[in-house]
């Protein structure tokens, strides 16, 4: 696999799989605490209805990092910046392995969200030096790399948690980051980019792009209500499995190992879009994503409906986000990474929505409460979609 995109170095099969491998490496920082967070909470003084701030301010920051910080690797020289972004990283890991009060451990949560940004300058990167008719493809198994570290944080975090408690989570998580630090120093290629303006200019330019692409704003709102959905499910699937199944912290893990299974949808949907089905993609992934809820709540289906709901989320979520990574990346080379930086931007909003009300929720609404709202999030981006596409009929 070879670019021709002149002023790139070749993107080679073994530099995407470095791309993918970092990518996952790099997002599981913001779902390690997701599967521990009824061991976090007490110890930090964090009461069960006020636990899931941590995801959702985890999440917040990946949000303002998005869109304060991704901007700027269409200003400045990529490399430089994303080793700088992944020090922070290492600094706020070690933080939270080492709070001892609720303030300062969501304030680090926020620095640690915003720190994991980089992946989102690792990707636009890799679109620009991959030659257009392989650019899903490309983009495809990256996010394939990227979902795997999502899912695969959550086992991982358990079974650290399980034998040697959760701010050893953290301390192994700023190792791995200082290992990437060293990989990426000594391999990442530098990339200029040829945009000249201020850092106001940088942000006023996104607001632009904005209204200028209508396909931003859609392909935005449809991701930021699945992930909402994504959220709502991995925030409190845990919580249910140990309080209402009895599993362990480990058996949770092993649980969320198998919903690793739906990153193989990342590159089915680069090919789709790659061969012009973007249409047929999307429709596919909102469907799998209400009826993956409604198989959550099948009556004596227990652990193995659970199983196969985060299996059939996980695999509607990744497909509709590479659709509309694909879509996004094609319509300004110049822009991608502010244009990336806007559709994940509302991507984690809508996550963070979702963490934040899933406590909440699951204490009062039960797990019926979170499949009806599971339902309803991906359905309404359905109806909206089905309504769009008849308009340009």
């Amino acid at each position: 696999m070879t670019s021709t995109s002149p002023g790139h170095p070749p993107l080679t099969s073994a530099l995407v799989l470095l791309f993918a491998f970092c990518c996952g490496a790099i997002v599981a920082n913001i779902y390690y605490s997701q599967p521990i967070l009824e061991l976090i909470a007490p110890a930090i003084g964090l009461s069960a209805h006020a636990a899931s701030l941590v995801v959702s301010l985890t999440q917040v920051g990946y949000a303002l990092g998005l869109f304060l910080l991704v901007p700027l690797a269409d200003l400045l020289e990529n490399r430089r910046l994303i080793l700088a972004t992944l020090v922070l990283a290492v600094l706020s890991l070690l933080g939270a392995a080492f709070s001892a009060r609720a303030d300062a451990f969501l304030a680090i949560s926020l620095l640690i969200g915003f720190s994991s940004v980089a992946v989102q300058m690792l990707i636009p990167m890799a679109a620009h030096m991959a030659p257009e008719a392989i650019r899903g493809r490309v983009v495809g198994n990256i996010m394939s790399g990227l979902l795997l570290g999502i899912l695969l944080a959550r086992p991982l975090a358990s079974v650290i948690a399980d034998h040697l408690g959760w701010r050893a989570v953290f301390i192994v998580a700023a190792a791995a980051m200082v290992a990437i630090l060293a990989l990426l120093a000594f391999t990442l290629p530098r990339r200029q980019p040829a945009h000249s303006a201020s850092y106001g200019q940088l942000l006023l330019s996104m607001a632009l792009l904005l209204k200028r692409y209508p396909a931003l704003r859609e392909r935005a709102f449809y991701q930021a209500l699945m992930f909402a959905a994504f959220s709502l499910f991995w925030t409190t699937v845990p919580v249910e499995l140990a309080r209402v199944y009895g599993l362990s912290q480990t058996q949770i893990a092993l649980f969320a190992l198998v919903g690793a299974m739906g990153a193989v949808a990342a590159p089915v949907a680069g090919r789709l879009a790659d061969a012009g089905h973007s249409r047929a993609a999307t429709l596919l992934a909102m469907l799998l994503a209400p009826v993956a809820f409604a198989l959550g709540e099948w009556p004596g289906g227990g652990v193995l409906c659970l199983a196969l709901t985060g299996v059939l989320l996980d695999f509607g979520v990744q497909m509709s986000m590479v659709t509309g990574q694909r879509i996004i990346y094609g319509l300004d080379a110049h822009s991608r990474a502010r244009l990336n930086g806007l559709y994940v931007t509302s991507i984690f909003i809508g996550g963070a929505l979702g963490s934040a009300f899933a406590s909440s929720l699951y204490e009062r609404a039960g797990w019926g409460g979170v499949v009806a709202l599971g339902m309803a999030l991906p359905l309404l981006g359905l109806a909206v979609f089905l309504a769009r596409s008849r308009g340009r009929l």
